[in-house]
């Protein structure tokens, strides 16, 4: 074991997978360790997540910006830390946490917040002599370390996609596997066999944010209905392969009503709630994230009563990563996973809080990436050491989602 004081800390400005600005950050050791991290960013964001500090200069980049964050790691962050142990990173958190005062961390930035706690905590893994899932399995007291079962979006809508598709992710998920590789495997021949099948009936195979498919198709119920002959095609059975959705509905809540833009449809709770169990009685739906809004806590109650004896119902703007938010969610009987993205809390710390707390009060969890993406890791470090068990990371297409994929893939091959 090296020296694990802090003694350096840099912030950057680069690009994420949209072509937006977004936040890194270098942590270096006395003993040489270092940490590198950059923070993702979300399209189809909840209400209640941490603040991503961005400038607001439209003569740069449209006001996406994120200078001011970067300020923020060189000064303000650099100055609380440098000469802590980042071996201690609850206490670095902390500390980061206590220099900003609003609620929901707009002074600081989240963003610049999380892309300095994941590079501490990279350089304290170096420093040990550990790899991080190894690391950060330690922090938050896993048992074992689990791969992940990937829960691949093959199809875009909603935020993420410019089709007439309302629902925003409609995902595939290998439940026959042994391993994550052949999981991975089978995900990937679906992928290409839904790209012939579009190519065939000369539908849009470009891609969404994710590197799903975007086509423009009759109703979001002929999207489920492909991906099901896709599966066929590939070989496979709906016994092997599952389906999951994310819906986003707080996209569409608008004053106690649902209104699908797309479609320019209105619907109610209960009138959504009876489509998603026409659904998961015709096709093999195993997961539906955000099937009522941040807002409507009785849909979810009322959607949990439902259904929740069924499948997994996940909540992403519902709880945001957030402690009270799930504190509040289990009070209430809202839901029965948690969907898990550190940008939305701003630290590592407070990202394995709330998972520990979703795992005593016999929550799921699926790690997740955001839309805007880019070549860090992270989050697939963060899956096997958590044992989530389910991780969200995109189509087997542009690297800023296979990199997650690849680097799963490797920790596969050590443990």
């Amino acid at each position: 074991m090296g020296n694990c004081e802090i003694v350096s800390v840099a912030g950057f400005e680069l690009i994420d997978s949209r072509g937006n600005p977004t936040t890194a950050a270098r942590v270096v050791l006395a003993d040489k360790s270092e940490g590198f991290a950059i923070a993702p960013s979300g399209a189809s964001t909840g209400m209640y997540e941490a603040y991503e500090l961005r400038d607001g200069d439209k003569r740069r980049y449209g006001g996406k910006g994120v200078r001011h964050a970067v300020d923020n790691i060189n000064t303000k962050i650099a100055n609380a830390i440098i000469g802590k142990k980042a071996c201690n990173q609850r206490e670095i958190d902390e500390a980061i946490i206590a220099l900003d005062k609003s609620k929901n961390k707009s002074e600081i930035g989240a963003n610049a917040m999380l892309s300095v706690s994941l590079a501490v905590a990279k350089a304290a893994a170096q420093s040990l002599g550990k790899p991080l899932y190894k690391y950060v399995s330690e922090l938050f007291g896993s048992e074992a370390l689990t791969l992940p079962r990937p829960m691949m979006n093959i199809l875009n809508g909603g935020a993420h996609a410019s089709n007439n598709i309302d629902i925003q992710e409609f995902m595939i998920v290998p439940v026959a596997q042994e391993n994550f590789a052949e999981g991975l495997r089978v995900c990937a021949e679906i992928y290409h066999a839904l790209g012939r099948l579009l190519k065939e009936r000369n539908l849009a195979c470009g891609v969404g944010d994710e590197g799903g498919f975007a086509p423009n198709l009759a109703s979001d119920e002929e999207a489920i209905a492909l991906i099901c002959e896709a599966i066929m095609v590939a070989g496979y059975t709906t016994n092997e392969v599952k389906i999951a959705l994310d819906v986003a509905s707080s996209e569409w809540y608008q004053e106690g009503k649902y209104i699908l833009p797309k479609r320019d449809v209105e619907k109610s709770a209960e009138q959504l709630i009876d489509y998603y169990r026409l659904l998961i009685d015709k096709y093999p739906i195993i997961s539906i994230e955000d099937g009522v809004a941040e807002e409507d806590w009785s849909g979810w109650q009322k959607l949990t009563a439902e259904l929740g004896n069924k499948i997994q119902l996940v909540g992403d703007d519902l709880f945001v990563t957030n402690v009270q938010r799930l504190k509040k969610g289990i009070e209430l009987g809202a839901g029965n996973c948690i969907l898990i993205k550190p940008n939305q809390i701003g630290t590592l710390t407070e990202t394995l809080d709330v998972m520990l707390l979703a795992k005593q009060n016999g929550y799921k969890a699926v790690m997740s990436h955001r839309s805007g993406e880019s070549e860090d890791s992270t989050i697939a470090d963060l899956a096997v050491a958590t044992a989530a068990g389910q991780i969200k990371t995109g189509a087997p297409c542009r690297s800023d989602r296979t990199a997650k994929y690849n680097r799963l893939l490797i920790i596969e091959s050590e443990i």
